[in-house]
């Protein structure tokens, strides 16, 4: 969708993704480095769903973070208090689609993992940042927004790139949908377990190799069901990670993620986000085939949702990021090779 040169005249005149050197700062370096931008997302969440509906939603997040112990609520406090009502639900709401694959790389050594991440948020494609993070485990780039403390996807050159998708809603077949949905929120509201967002940060942070990272993603108890993949620096060191609370199920590369259980571990629920049974078809195709650049951004696995596209490779430290939104791309293609 983007090889043409009318297009790639019309991506040219699109705002750069900013990338931030943080360090160790963590999330409140990264917002105070653009509170800008925090601003103008929690200004387009109230106007796009009513500040009542936020300041709900806001208050509820809070108050389960609070009784779940969160390890990063003073972060998200210190941001929450220089910001209208949103901040808490921005950092807690998994409510958006995703798709993902793992891959041998087959334009350098290593793997590679594609990724496009869908959450119907106004203003989240045009301010996509990059930040470049230092954890005690060494340096990572964190494809994010100021004033979210987990993380969603990254990559650390040398070491692995990951990503997080969110699973397919548990069904009980008696009750509606919406009532489904109700129910998963109240099993979620009272746990206490990690958010996957959170766990996400901390491996990304903490783990030194693609197998450590495998094993916390395979067993850290977490707050709700996730999916998430992830790729090393070594040729067949690639998978996706379906995980209920307490369990999970890996299925090797070559392999592919959307919004529903593709392995036959887990009773079918009811798939999330636009077209995701189609959107893990095709990626599922682009993982053995010899797709370059970003030849796979097409409908549906790039649609109305799509607030981001990733391609990343942490052995050659190739890095491809883009920003989308509703009416189509909205920044230019970020290209960074990361050099020790």
């Amino acid at each position: 969708m983007i090889e043409t040169a009318a297009n790639a005249q019309q991506l040219s005149d699109l705002p750069e993704i900013p990338i931030f050197d943080v360090g160790n700062g963590g999330p409140i370096a990264l917002f105070e480095a653009d509170p800008d931008r925090a601003a103008d997302i929690i200004r387009l969440g109230r106007a796009q769903y009513g500040p009542k509906v936020i300041a709900c939603l806001d208050e509820l997040s809070r108050l389960w973070s609070s009784y779940a112990g969160n390890i990063h609520n003073s972060e998200i406090k210190s941001i929450a208090s220089k910001l209208p009502r949103g901040v808490w639900f921005m950092n807690l709401c998994l409510e958006w689609g995703c798709t993902s694959g793992v891959m041998d790389d087959p334009t350098a050594p290593g793997m590679r993992l594609l990724r496009t991440l869908d959450w119907p948020f106004h203003g989240l494609g045009r301010n996509l940042v990059i930040a470049r993070q230092i954890g005690p485990a060494g340096e990572y780039y964190n494809l994010t927004w100021p004033a979210f403390t987990g993380v969603v996807q990254a990559m650390a050159p040398g070491r692995f790139a990951v990503a997080l998708n969110q699973a397919p809603l548990v069904r009980r077949l008696t009750l509606p949908v919406y009532v489904d949905w109700l129910c998963n929120k109240i099993k979620t509201f009272a746990g206490r377990r990690i958010p996957p967002v959170h766990l996400l940060r901390r491996v990304i942070e903490n783990c030194r190799t693609y197998n450590e990272a495998l094993d916390e993603l395979t067993r850290t108890p977490i707050a709700l069901p996730a999916i998430f993949s992830l790729v090393g620096t070594e040729r067949g060191e690639g998978c996706v990670i379906e995980r209920l609370e307490r369990r999970s199920a890996v299925l090797e590369a070559p392999a592919a993620a959307a919004n529903h259980w593709f392995g036959k571990e887990f009773k079918p629920g009811k798939a999330r986000g636009i077209e995701s049974y189609r959107r893990h078809r095709l990626m599922n195709g682009y993982t053995v085939s010899h797709v370059s650049g970003f030849d796979w951004l097409t409908y549906p696995v790039v649609n109305k949702d799509t607030r981001l596209a990733m391609s990343a490779n942490p052995k050659a430290g190739e890095l491809f990021v883009m920003g989308f939104e509703a009416d189509g791309p909205a920044t230019r293609v970020f290209e960074h090779v990361h050099r020790d």
